[in-house]
């Protein structure tokens, strides 16, 4: 159902003293809500290790292991810490690859496919 039906039908439903029931904005074409992830800096590891989600969604990073770690993109980083978060929105479609800059010889790298 078009937006102007929609509209059509619910003044209609008004002028008469009809309830109609809302129609999520999804329904009719309009926006969908942004989404976080989150991934888990653990054990020398981010979990998951590849993400996808839609654009204008957030990644929020959460540290739980203790070491120092950080999230690096060619272009944007965290700080180095130990515990703590780091969240992203990301705002184009693409495929992000990032990594600890500390651990990525023991593979600690991860990667961000937005849609």
């Amino acid at each position: 159902m078009s937006k102007k039906t929609y509209a059509t039908l619910a003044a209609l439903a008004s002028a008469v003293g009809v309830a109609i029931p809302a129609i999520p904005a999804v329904a009719l074409g309009g926006a969908r809500a942004a989404s976080t992830h989150t991934v888990i800096l653990k054990n020398l590891r981010f979990h998951p290790g590849t993400l996808s989600i839609n654009h204008g969604d957030s990644v929020r990073w959460v540290w739980k292991d203790g070491e120092e770690h950080n999230v690096t993109f060619h272009g944007a980083h965290s700080r180095t810490m130990t515990h703590g978060s780091y969240t992203l929105r990301f705002t184009r479609a693409g495929t992000f690859n990032y990594r600890c800059t500390i651990h990525e010889s023991e593979g600690m790298r991860g990667k961000i496919v937005v849609h």
